[in-house]
């Protein structure tokens, strides 16, 4: 059976809490918080189903410098189910965020990830993304 992929919507909030917690751990988000973020964000928020059950999620941004003639994007955050791996859920969530970014005027979009994280790699080369030579640095304020 092929994903689902759609945007978000609030009542997907719930799920979306749940899910991101398995992925980034620590303080669960509150639903509320979660709603709000979807109804006032730039953020481009995708889950992907199977059998009709969230089994992933992908969020992307597209940005905009006087820098540069075209906006970019990024995405920011992919987590699949353990579960439901291996089911072409990473590339369906990429597919779908790729075209929700081109709808936007982005032509380049940029993955970061850890070094480490060898599934996220190949499932990101798969869709096509090469390692470049830049370096990310970050700083706590």
């Amino acid at each position: 059976m092929l994903p689902n992929v759609r945007l978000a919507t609030i009542c997907d909030a719930d799920v979306l809490s749940r899910l991101n917690h398995e992925f980034n751990g620590g303080v669960k988000r509150p639903v509320p918080e979660i709603i709000k973020c979807l109804n006032s964000n730039n953020e481009v928020v995708a889950v992907a189903t199977l059998r009709d059950e969230v089994v992933g999620f992908g969020c992307a941004q597209s940005l905009k410098s006087f820098c540069y003639n075209e906006a970019y994007g990024e995405i920011t955050e992919m987590y699949v189910k353990e579960s439901a791996r291996r089911n072409g859920v990473a590339t369906a969530l990429i597919s779908f965020l790729e075209s929700q970014l081109y709808y936007r005027g982005v032509k380049t979009v940029k993955i970061l990830t850890g070094e480490d994280n060898r599934v996220a790699i190949k499932a990101y080369e798969l869709s096509g993304y090469v390692k470049d030579d830049e370096v990310m640095l970050k700083k706590k304020l």
